[in-house]
């Protein structure tokens, strides 16, 4: 059993016991360092500030839970294990309320030793892990992540800055792929509610049945098939954030709930009239202007009141053109790095291109061309035969096979759902559940045809 990896220190004032101990874990690949009583282990750790520590109890000079204090002022993470014998058990088990990760009691076989050591350890490695994945988490989620240097976007960041800690409700919009969803989770890892749930909801994605029992949750028996009780979005959301994305896809016979439910601060579950206080911070986006969709009838002007405290939109990419190669450059780097590439940046023609275009799809757009042009990239600069045919040629079009030539049919199917569903929204002025009904297929599956095709319409 491998453990090796930390930097361990053994204080022991018995040599016989001290000596096995350190050779039976430096066979295992530790780090071990040895001190003969309290004061020279104390004086050990001051200059290593190792990682666990293994110390006798009773020691001559400094015992062990004299150590343990000294130990935990300088390194509070330190892992400290107790060597005890079956009179002081006691005193461990007080060294345990200090601080202390484990104790063994004398007289311990070498491999009990071994596999009580490698238990903490797993236990301090698993929390190191979870302190650097909330780090990323954070950093992933800070605004600073969101990247632009426009006034446009320097505006945007001024009003993260200034709703992120309060709790008023927010209202995103934006053309699709503008970093709606960016905004939302910047606003609730910057906030006091950082450490608690963050639950998004793609109103788009739900079918009009489900939406109450999604996001109110249910009772057993409640409709046939509900054979358990289920939390909704709602409740997991609790003392957190909930994301409710493209709102304005909500039908009109919900939207009275939401508004309820919205002021009173409870829900009820569907086959339960118990109602359940939640406290959530409630943020919101939107493709379109709700204010049209209220004069169209669509949008009851009472719930945009009550989620657009604050409003913040987010402008699309052919007017904050400044951030084009910023954002061109940024994307660059990640990719190059996640597939272990040595790119130096793009070719000056590439440069002209990405200021030319009109970006359809905005941010997402971007990102996926650039991780497209990556992925084909050969040499040290990205050069315009690795971009799509929609930047080099006529735009706005889906890229043809050459005459006489077949393409595959899954380019084919997929050339032609794109046509059709750009038609259905042109013919329906954008609105989703006509194009869907046109086309002969739901909401959610048309929301995630535009999702997976990477479909820049304004829908």
């Amino acid at each position: 059993m491998k453990i090796g990896g930390h930097r361990l220190l053994i204080v022991e004032d018995e040599p016989l016991l001290r000596i096995t101990t350190a050779d039976a874990l430096r066979k295992e690949g530790w780090t071990v360092d040895v001190a003969e009583d309290g004061v020279k282990g104390a004086a050990l750790f001051e200059q290593h500030l190792h990682d666990v520590v293994l110390t006798d109890l009773v020691m001559p000079r400094l015992g062990g839970m004299e150590l343990l204090k000294r130990i935990k002022a300088l390194q509070p993470d330190t892992t400290v294990v107790i060597i005890t014998a079956h009179g002081t058990v006691d005193r461990a088990v007080e060294a345990m309320r200090e601080g202390a990760s484990d104790f063994i009691t004398k007289p311990f076989s070498m491999a009990q030793l071994v596999v009580r050591v490698a238990n903490v350890c797993s236990v301090r490695v698993l929390r190191e892990q979870n302190v650097r994945l909330q780090e990323q988490l954070e950093q992933r989620h800070s605004f600073s992540s969101i990247i632009g240097r426009s006034k446009a976007m320097q505006e945007v960041f001024d009003l993260i800055r200034l709703v992120a800690d309060s709790e008023a409700s927010v209202l995103i919009h934006g053309e699709s792929g503008t970093g709606k969803e960016m905004v939302a989770s910047a606003i609730h890892f910057n906030s006091g509610r950082r450490a608690k749930p963050y639950i998004r909801v793609s109103c788009a994605s739900l079918p009009e049945s489900l939406i109450e029992s999604e996001l109110f949750g249910y009772e057993k028996g409640a409709f046939t098939g509900a054979s358990e009780r289920r939390i909704g979005r709602f409740e997991a959301a609790s003392s957190g954030t909930l994301f409710l994305d493209e709102i304005g896809e909500l039908p009109m016979s919900f939207q009275v709930k939401l508004l309820r439910v919205l002021q009173e601060r409870q829900i009820e579950r569907l086959g339960s009239n118990r109602p359940i206080d939640v406290d959530v911070r409630f943020v919101s986006a939107s493709l379109r202007p709700l204010e049209e969709e209220i004069r169209a009838g669509r949008f009851r002007e009472d719930l945009y009141f009550r989620v657009n405290t604050v409003a913040i939109h987010l402008p699309p990419l052919r007017e904050r053109r400044e951030d084009i190669s910023l954002l061109a450059h940024a994307f660059l780097v990640e990719f190059a790095r996640e597939r272990q590439r040595e790119i130096e940046g793009y070719s000056d023609e590439v440069l002209e291109l990405f200021e030319a275009h009109t970006w359809p799809g905005n941010v997402r757009e971007l990102r996926n061309v650039v991780e497209r042009a990556v992925l084909f990239c050969r040499g040290p600069m990205v050069t315009a035969d690795e971009l799509p045919v929609t930047l080099r040629g006529e735009e706005g079009t889906s890229p043809r096979p050459a005459q006489g030539r077949l393409e595959p049919l899954q380019m084919a199917v997929e050339r032609a759902e794109v046509e059709a569903i750009r038609a259905a929204r042109q013919s329906t002025k954008g609105r989703r559940a006509e194009a869907a009904e046109l086309l002969g297929i739901s909401r959610k599956t048309l929301w995630e045809k535009i999702k997976n095709l990477d479909i820049s319409v304004d829908f």
